[in-house]
This record gives structure tokens, C-alpha cells and sequence, in this order.
């Protein structure tokens, strides 16, 4: 796979994206961005140039656009896929659920066309551990049942479904989905990191904003949960580690063949007031909390069991919560107000 050829990034400009490129154009790949920049930046692309000691290529643009994506693969020789690119928020995809399928279900089906016609046949597919919902035991593998809570989910399952389908009727299609837990962290640098517009959905960029004095307190949605202390409990995945996930997904591809699909995990839980109280330790800052009720579509618990993955991939989570949260913070100190 290696200079074989562009490897094309689906939202490359987005928090995930970005470090993915980074991991990329360190295995020694030609990157290809393709982002609307809706939750993207540029600069976080200059960035993740200038950390991986490459260049990337970049043409803005929307995956629900077929004649876009026509136009990027007659112009690039793509040898494979990355598919970042979607919207991701729970509570929001409860509000908005036909956004959701239009663009997480409709674009990857445009994609998948664009890619068939243009006789590119590897992907790397962005799914979610909401494709489980709530589990029925912990730690979670890739045979536990699947039955996402909440649009988001249902969303990232359809594409799933698509995949399959694809796979089972046209084998000679590779394709890896990658199953992410709660990705956090940021680059040990500090020049990359989570830079959500408006107000955030997940929990740490919250935590950090309130830590560096950008808002007042963090809202925990729930404190009544069947856990521990009482609020939810997630497998938070440094990015970076993520980012490597996908490198060891593209380079297991063709000698695996087919369809494979892993949980990317550390295979720990860390309940919000965890993550709170080791940010704070981190940061040396107070986060003021107040607790608000549960959101539509959260689960008490969820979090994975990656064996699968080093079975398979060779890869598992090198980096722990204090370590995340001294990424995190970091990069928020460093940038206060994100990328502007």
C-alpha cells in the first residue's frame, strides 16, 4: 500500500482526522483530504503538515456530492479510502435524525458509488461503539448484539449494514470498520486538538473549556446511573492511538482480505467524575460541576474488549487517562480559543 498511491482522507480537516493524517504521513502515505470544513479547519491541516513532515493535498468539498467526488478521483490515482467524514453528536442526531441519515447514510453511499466507479475497492470505515447501544455485558466484543440507542447509531449501523452487503456480493472489495469508543486526547505537541464549533457535544473539550476559564461550569448529564459514582461510564481512547488504529487497519488490508471488523478500545471504563477529577489533577485547575438530568439516548456503561483488534491489526491503546488529560489540557492552554 505504501506510495502506491493517494490515501484518501474523508473529513481529514476534523479533530480525528487531522491526527490521522499526522499517523499517515508518518508511515511514509501520500494524503488526500476531502472535507466541507463544516466542522473542519485548515489550519488544523497546515498543522498535521507540518507534524507529519509531508504535504497534504486538499479539495474542499461535500461527501454528498457525487460530481465532487467523480471530479477527485479522475484527478488523484486514490488507492484507498479513509472514511472520516459525518456528523457525530448524540443529543444532536436525537433533534436532528433526518440530518443524520442524510448525511452519514446518504454520503458514504455516495462515496461507495464514487469509489466503484472510479475502480477503488479499499476502505477504512469511521463507525462508533453506539452501533451496540446498551450492552447486555461489559466488556463489549464485536459479537455482542447490536441495537444503537439513538440516530447517531442507527446512522453509523446502516452504513455498516451497506458495507456488508457490498462485501458479501462483490469480494474482491476490502474493507475494515472500526468500531471507536470515546476518542479524546490531543497531539503531545499541543498544535493539534479538539476544537468543536459552538458548544460541545462530548465530554473532555467541556472539561477543558471550563478548566482554561472559557465557560463557567460543565453540565453532567446524569448522576443516578447503575455505576460506581453514579454517572456514565465510557472507554476513552487517546486520539493519537485512534489515528494509529487506521494506519494498522490500511497496512492488514490486503492480506486480510474481505471484511473485517474491530472495536478500538482500551478496554477500560472511566465515569465522568474520573475524567473530571483526573483533568484536575492534570491541569491543576478547579472544574466547577453541576449535575443536570440524563440526555435522550445516552447509556449507563460502554466499554470495549480490543483483543480483536491486536489479534488482527496488531494494535492496542498505548496511552492512559492521565495522559490524555495532560494532552488535553495542553493543547487547550496553548490554544485558548481553539484554531482562531
Amino acid at each position: 500500500m505504501q506510495n502506491s498511491g493517494w490515501i484518501l482522507v474523508t473529513g481529514g480537516a476534523g479533530y480525528i482526522g487531522a491526527h490521522t493524517c499526522v499517523a499517515l504521513l508518518e508511515a511514509g502515505h501520500q494524503v488526500l483530504v476531502f472535507d466541507s470544513l463544516v466542522n473542519g479547519s485548515t489550519e488544523a491541516l497546515a498543522r498535521a503538515s507540518a507534524l507529519g513532515g509531508g504535504e497534504i493535498a486538499f479539495v474542499q468539498g461535500d461527501v454528498r456530492d457525487r460530481a465532487a467526488l467523480d471530479a477527485l478521483f479522475a484527478r488523484y490515482p486514490v488507492s484507498a479510502v479513509l472514511h472520516l467524514a459525518g456528523v457525530k453528536a448524540v443529543g444532536e442526531s436525537v433533534r436532528q435524525p433526518l440530518h443524520y441519515y442524510e448525511v452519514n447514510v446518504s454520503g458514504s453511499l455516495s462515496l461507495l458509488q464514487a469509489m466503484d466507479a472510479a475502480g477503488v475497492h479499499t476502505l477504512v470505515f469511521s463507525s462508533s461503539a453506539t452501533v451496540y447501544g446498551a450492552p447486555v455485558r461489559l466488556p463489549i466484543d464485536e459479537q455482542a448484539a447490536l441495537g444503537p440507542s439513538n440516530p447517531y447509531g442507527r446512522s453509523k449501523l446502516m452504513v455498516e449494514d451497506q458495507l456488508r452487503d457490498l462485501c458479501a456480493a462483490q469480494p474482491h472489495w476490502r474493507v475494515a470498520i472500526l468500531r471507536y469508543f470515546n476518542p479524546v486526547g490531543a497531539h503531545p505537541s499541543g498544535q493539534l486538538g479538539e476544537d468543536p464549533h459552538g458548544t460541545p457535544d462530548n465530554l473532555m473539550p467541556f472539561v477543558s473549556q471550563v478548566a482554561v476559564g472559557r465557560r463557567p461550569e460543565l453540565a453532567v448529564f446524569g448522576n443516578d446511573y447503575p455505576t460506581p459514582d453514579g454517572t456514565g461510564v465510557r472507554d476513552y481512547l487517546h486520539v493519537c492511538d485512534l489515528a494509529a488504529g487506521h494506519v494498522a487497519a490500511l497496512k492488514a488490508l490486503p492480506a486480510q482480505g474481505g471484511l473485517l471488523t474491530v472495536n478500538l478500545g482500551t478496554g477500560r471504563g472511566h465515569s465522568v467524575l474520573d475524567v473530571v477529577r483526573a483533568f484536575e489533577a492534570a491541569s491543576g485547575q478547579t472544574v466547577p460541576l453541576r449535575f443536570a438530568p440524563r440526555r435522550p439516548g445516552d447509556i449507563a456503561a460502554c466499554w470495549a474488549d480490543p483483543s480483536r483488534a491486536e489479534q488482527l491489526l496488531g494494535w492496542r491503546a498505548e496511552c492512559d487517562l492521565d495522559a490524555m488529560c495532560r494532552d488535553v489540557w495542553r493543547w487547550q492552554r496553548g490554544n485558548p480559543q481553539g484554531y482562531r
